[in-house]
């Protein structure tokens, strides 16, 4: 079976630069759902149809799940699940790149490019081996109940929190989680099982093709 994993359309303090983490929040922007929409068309365009479609409980993430559900005229269900929320970033939800940066440099270093390293105490974050049993242990539960060889199970979550699920499901040990950088809004990254969820294959890592438009620093973390 097979895992469609999409980040949430851009939203506002996307496009600001600040960081949302698991209780921070803002809405979509207008031209996100442009974007939700041209990745419905490509969906479509591959005969692409899913069993269930799963979502953390973040506004902006239901959002594009539901948009992009009503794009495709798909009648699976909606399942909503806390362990796809974003990283629990504590303190620095809210606050700016830069000046978290600026307070926390070491620490916002290791959180982008060296997560073994990755010590949030000082803002009392979430560690990244915590996200990752979370996200994992529904992972193998979805790999579990679709076992059938062409089931397909779309997830919306979010930036930071997918990069670290997928590429710890894909075998990627821990200090090199973030070797091929972050994701973009709205784009598409695929694994297959063949062992109900005990390995995982990489089929496609952060496609953004279908979205047609040049892309920024503000759209990828």
């Amino acid at each position: 079976m097979q895992l469609y994993f999409v980040r949430h359309g851009k939203t506002k303090w996307n496009l600001e630069g600040r960081y949302q983490g698991s209780n921070g929040n803002s809405p979509l922007l207008p031209e996100s759902y442009e974007d939700i929409a041209r990745l419905a068309t490509y969906l479509k365009s591959t005969d692409t149809h899913f069993r269930a479609f799963y979502t953390s409980p973040l506004q902006r993430a239901s959002d594009t799940v539901i948009s992009l559900r009503q794009a495709l005229g798909a009648t699976a269900p909606i399942i909503t699940d806390n362990r796809l929320k974003e990283f629990n970033l504590g303190k620095l939800e809210g606050m700016s790149f830069t000046d978290a940066e600026r307070k926390f440099p070491v620490q916002i270093k290791a959180f982008r490019y060296h997560p073994d390293r990755y010590d949030p105490s000082a803002f009392g974050g979430e560690k990244f081996t915590s996200l990752i049993a979370r996200g994992k242990s529904l992972v193998t539960e979805i790999a579990k109940r679709y076992q059938a060889e062409d089931d397909k199970v779309l997830i919306v979550s979010h930036g930071a929190a997918l990069v670290a699920i997928i590429q710890s499901l894909a075998g990627t040990d821990l200090a090199d989680l973030r070797s091929r950088g972050g994701l973009v809004n709205t784009s598409l990254s695929i694994l297959e099982t063949k062992d109900q969820g005990q390995t995982f294959q990489e089929i496609s890592w952060n496609q953004t093709d279908f979205l047609h438009k040049k892309l920024g620093v503000t759209d990828i973390i």
